[in-house]
């Protein structure tokens, strides 16, 4: 495996993230690293990238780019250089569907399958923690139907096999994550892996842990076990755990 950090939610613009935000910046192993932002989950918002080079480039010294991939045809030579040339690659949440089906279509899918086969570091928030896993729990159909919507399973790159929820301490429109990730993991099997808002996993090679920002942040295992659901809590230590125990049950 190589270097990704899924963070299930939090303001980046407000500092609610900003230690997992440093230990993503440590792992690229560069005094100043190239910190290129995705935006497309956001419709490529403008603002979202002010704040991502408010804090990644002002305030962590970073030198920030942005790609953006919406209403924008640029040479696919020109988008491989950006992802290729950075040494991390942050993606931001939004609508996860929208954003796999402009990444496939453009081909970012298989430049960012090779970003981290060369080691450069992958992260996001919500979308962009989703991104990253075989599957993701996601809220993209309330962007289409704001008034009739349900949580959906959303396809993502298959760097890290499992089924991934981020925000699951937190709701959309009152509908909340918790329990209806719980029952598309009964419906569909397989190894889930929940992360409360304000906390993030890390994964370096083949070893994981979780950090977080806030007191009382967590992450879990969620799978199906004798037809019911198990949700264990991934235990928070300093030092790093071989990912096969993410894969015990």
């Amino acid at each position: 495996m190589g270097k990704i950090v899924a963070v299930g939610g939090g303001d980046m613009g407000n500092s609610e993230t900003l230690p997992i935000d440093r230990e993503i910046i440590n792992l690229t192993g560069k005094a100043r690293p190239r910190a290129l932002f995705i935006p497309t989950a956001s419709y490529d918002s403008a603002d979202y990238y002010e704040g991502f080079r408010r804090v990644y480039g002002r305030r962590l010294g970073c030198q920030t780019d942005v790609l953006l991939l919406l209403g924008i045809n640029q040479p696919h030579e020109i988008v491989e250089e950006k992802i290729l040339s950075a040494d991390l690659i942050y993606v931001g949440g939004g609508n996860t569907l929208k954003m796999m089906r402009r990444w496939r279509k453009l081909g970012v899918d298989h430049m960012l399958q090779t970003a981290y086969a060369n080691g450069i570091v992958l992260a996001g928030v919500s979308a962009g923690a989703i991104c990253w896993f075989s599957y993701g729990h996601s809220d993209s159909m309330a962007f289409y139907h704001p008034d009739d919507w349900g949580y959906v399973k959303v396809k993502g790159l298959g760097l890290i096999e499992a089924l991934a929820c981020p925000h699951y301490d937190g709701e959309t429109d009152g509908i909340k994550r918790e329990q209806d990730f719980q029952q598309m993991i009964l419906k569909h099997s397989g190894l889930g892996m929940a992360i409360d808002n304000h906390c993030a996993l890390e994964f370096n090679d083949n070893e994981f842990r979780v950090i977080t920002s806030r007191p009382g942040a967590g992450a879990y295992k969620v799978y199906k076990s004798r037809g019911n659901v198990t949700v264990e809590p991934i235990e928070q230590i300093t030092d790093f755990t071989p990912v096969s125990y993410l894969i015990r049950k």
